[in-house]
């Protein structure tokens, strides 16, 4: 049950998992849901193994690994799974955003792969013209206990595909996608002001108030 994987540890609040090994995404959640929850980790749990995300979308990903993690520590976890969808490619990279240009190599910088991913986008796109460049990044947030999936939320956002990168924050795609009424790609923005339109900070504000409501019934 629910308010059994959670814990009653009152010095220590309810704890909950976040599937993920980047710090940074944590923060953002404890940060965006401020709810009085103990984040952990997976670098919190010594030999656990990697989920192998093999589902045909967002949301099967999500889920996978939402509910193998939860059984697997016996803790309620959220998963989530997202990534770069542009019209003209037939929604490619979509669900391979990660790995477009091909798996990472052990010890390979992230920022080589971005590079690459953007660049192999960049290359089926050349010539198309601006108002086909049309595209959306795409979350699929998933909570899990280890008997059942509690909750499951989607943010979007909408935008294009610049023809060059432009700017120097954020990560992945950030620097090619494009925000028209911000007239700023999300990597010329400020953490604030990407978590403000995100895909990933839609789907935690949608979250919120139902996560909130299962705490209650503890």
């Amino acid at each position: 049950m629910l308010n059994t994987v959670l814990g009653r540890d009152q010095s220590v609040g309810k704890k909950i998992l976040v599937a993920t090994t980047n710090p940074g995404k944590i923060a953002e959640l404890r940060a965006m849901l401020d709810l009085d929850v103990q984040w952990v980790g997976l670098s919190d749990f010594a030999g656990i193994g990697e989920i192998k995300e093999d589902g045909a979308s967002f949301a099967e990903n999500a889920r996978k690994k939402a509910t193998e993690y939860a059984k697997a520590t016996g803790l309620c976890t959220i998963a989530d799974d997202s990534g770069l969808v542009v019209d003209e490619l037939g929604g490619a990279p979509g669900i391979k955003s990660a790995r477009f240009s091909g798996k990472k190599e052990k010890g390979e910088d992230r920022t080589l792969i971005d590079h690459r991913n953007i660049a192999k986008v960049l290359r089926f796109l050349e010539g198309v013209p601006k108002e086909k460049r049309t595209a959306r990044f795409v979350c699929c947030l998933c909570l899990a206990s280890p008997e059942k999936v509690l909750v499951e939320t989607q943010g979007t956002v909408e935008g294009l595909i610049a023809e060059e990168e432009i700017g120097e924050n954020g990560f992945g795609y950030d620097p090619i996608f494009f925000v028209p009424h911000l007239n700023k790609t999300v990597g010329q923005l400020t953490a604030e002001e990407k978590n403000a339109i995100s895909h990933r900070g839609n789907a935690i504000r949608k979250l919120k108030p139902l996560l909130a409501q299962l705490l209650k019934t503890l």
